[in-house]
């Protein structure tokens, strides 16, 4: 490892759990030598691109397509680290507000333009633009952990940026997969009436062709500078070994299986968990999995009727045998996860991991204390992702026998998204993407309802825990903050967490390269296919 960051990054950093594994490492840059054959690569996603405007109107899908396009500074490393991406290094100065990149030697965009410190500072401006509806805006606008107040690309080379007050997730933040990695894109990117036009990035694949509601393909970007050594999750070495990729939409997992099965695809990213005893003796199929830092469960909507009276929600809590329900809808991949913190996290304690046992007869005294008279409790859910929906059925049905009365209504992916955002629903079955540090967990859902509707915890008190535990370094100080967060958590029940994801996917035998991991996100680049 040539190049290490500089030493005061390292010092304020150490100890936040993004960064904890170890210094920020850069390795040197050098050319991609040519990728050998490859043909197309074939991978489906379960709905339509949202958009390619990194973190603006998306999905799981529209960040896995656009990550192969579009690099940030920074990117998360296999371990979840934080590492670099377009910057050779980052320089923090002394008081911990001031970050300075220096960008890689030889980078261009697809349009075979050099990618300069003031491409950055175009790229930056438009996500701190309210204008952009950047998803993560209110990370970086004084809202959230952090506030930039000021940019500046002194040189073609080095990109400075300065926040408010020190953040020990900054770069994370940066590195966030939903927030579109805080990707850098040539300005040619937006169209001449202001608005996104087409992806013009860095990536190893270049935006090729959609057929709306088909396909999406990227085709490989010849002049890829990949950073020297192993592929190493958003970062590393890449090679778009394939000449081109293609993203096929297939919504329903019974014609997903039989695409994989005929070869019609090549990858399934999502493979279901109920259908991994079936190909184990197949020749034809490998499959992998990876535990992930993704949570499901159900969100309440706090100031909706029924739902906002907490005792409702924890009698609906009480009702639910976590071990039977997890063990069924992974097919006994994982354990109940009954925290916001992952059980991946380093700050899964004991806190977090303390059982909550099924109490039907107090899941009934809390609902006679309530006034509780088996109103209907409407739960949104989709059966795009089934584990999601055998979940609800699971729970509608173990809630009936303490006498709660929970209607499903299953809602195209899309459309849940939609009332997710604007936060116009009672109860929902959700899955959150993976946070990659504890603090992110919690700030996901909490928040003010009146600026940010999809938050499902207006509560100031824990908001203070979390932007504490945002600024903080020391592991011990940050535990103490993440327990007392877990007992208020468990107090209100905004949430009833139940899960953590499992990433498992299956490729055809002549696809060698595909991994699974912690992300949960379908990489293509490094991938073979014969």
């Amino acid at each position: 490892m040539d190049n290490l960051l500089n030493a005061s990054i390292r010092k304020h950093l150490l100890g936040a759990s993004l960064l904890a594994a170890g210094a920020l490492a850069l390795a040197p840059a050098a050319l991609a030598q040519p990728a050998p054959g490859g043909g197309t690569l074939r991978s489906m996603i379960n709905s339509d691109l949202r958009s390619t405007d990194p973190g603006v109107n998306r999905d799981l899908n529209s960040d896995a397509i656009t990550m192969h396009m579009l690099e940030g500074l920074v990117a998360y490393r296999e371990n979840l680290t934080v590492g670099p991406m377009l910057a050779q290094k980052v320089d923090l100065s002394a008081d911990g507000t001031t970050y300075t990149f220096t960008l890689r030697d030889g980078l261009t965009f697809h349009n075979g333009k050099p990618l300069t410190s003031d491409d950055v500072l175009f790229a930056w401006k438009r996500y701190l633009d309210p204008a952009t509806q950047w998803r993560c805006l209110s990370e970086f606008d004084g809202k959230g952990s952090a506030k930039v107040v000021d940019m500046q690309a002194p040189d073609p080379k080095t990109f400075v940026l300065r926040i408010e007050k020190p953040s020990a997730l900054f770069l994370g933040q940066m590195a966030r997969i939903d927030c579109g990695g805080s990707a850098i894109y040539h300005r040619d990117s937006i169209g001449a009436d202001g608005k996104w036009a087409t992806p013009i990035g860095t990536g190893p694949y270049m935006w090729s062709e959609w057929r709306r509601g088909q396909s999406v393909d990227l085709v490989r970007f010849p002049g890829y500078k990949s950073l020297d050594g192993k592929p190493d999750g958003l970062t590393g070495g890449k090679a778009a070994i394939a000449e081109k990729v293609r993203f096929i939409i297939i919504p329903e997992s019974a014609s997903a299986k039989a695409a994989l099965y005929s070869g019609a695809i090549d990858v399934r990213p999502d493979f279901s968990s109920r259908d991994l005893d079936e190909v184990k003796g197949r020749a034809d199929i490998r499959t992998g999995t990876h535990p992930t830092m993704e949570t499901n469960g159900i969100l309440f909507q706090v100031n909706e009727p029924i739902v906002k009276d907490v005792r409702i929600r924890r009698a609906i809590s009480m009702a639910i045998n976590r071990e039977e329900l997890v063990d069924t809808v992974t097919f006994g991949l994982t354990k109940p996860a009954n925290s916001m913190v992952p059980l991946a996290s380093p700050f899964s304690g004991p806190v977090q991991k303390a059982e909550w046992k099924r109490d039907i007869p107090g899941a009934k005294k809390l609902l006679a204390e309530a006034g509780y008279k088996g109103e209907p409790i409407k739960m949104i859910v989709t059966k795009r992702f089934m584990s999601l929906f055998d979940g609800a059925v699971f729970v509608q049905s173990m809630a009936k026998e303490a006498g709660i009365n929970i209607e499903l209504e299953v809602l195209e992916w899309a459309a849940q998204l939609d009332l997710y955002g604007k936060g116009t629903y009672q109860s929902m079955f959700f899955s959150f993407s993976a946070r990659l540090d504890a603090a992110l967990s919690y700030e996901m859902i909490t928040g003010p309802k009146a600026t940010q509707p999809r938050k499902v915890w207006n509560d100031p008190a824990a908001e203070a825990l979390i932007s504490q535990a945002m600024v903080i370094s020391d592991v011990a100080k940050r535990q103490a903050l993440f327990d007392q967060l877990h007992t208020r958590f468990m107090d209100e029940m905004p949430m009833i967490p139940l899960w953590n994801s499992v990433d498992i996917a299956a490729w055809r035998s002549n696809v060698t390269g595909y991994t699974t991991w912690a992300a949960a996100m379908p990489r293509l680049w490094n991938v073979t296919i014969k």
